[in-house]
């Protein structure tokens, strides 16, 4: 494993405990996650009764053409603003 991976699965056990983070420190982990994880957002978007879907799925497409390490580093910067 690459110290970038290791970094980024540190970061992923840091988060996880942490309550109380905003909607939008959330929408930007998912989207940071999900690009580091599985590249540009994939598939439909979400109908509009589906807000939460929606949501998840714009906030990883403004991702889009973020390499996987540029968003495995930005996941741990963000973690390491809200994570203590």
């Amino acid at each position: 494993m690459s110290d970038l991976a290791q970094r980024f699965a540190d970061a992923q056990a840091r988060i996880k405990p942490v309550t109380g983070l905003g909607s939008d420190v959330m929408l930007d982990l998912y989207a940071l996650y999900k690009q580091a994880t599985s590249g540009d957002v994939t598939g439909d978007r979400p109908g509009m009764l589906d807000v939460r879907g929606r949501a998840k799925y714009d906030a990883w497409g403004k991702r889009k053409g973020t390499s996987k390490d540029a968003a495995m580093q930005a996941y741990i910067d963000l973690v390491g603003k809200h994570a203590k």
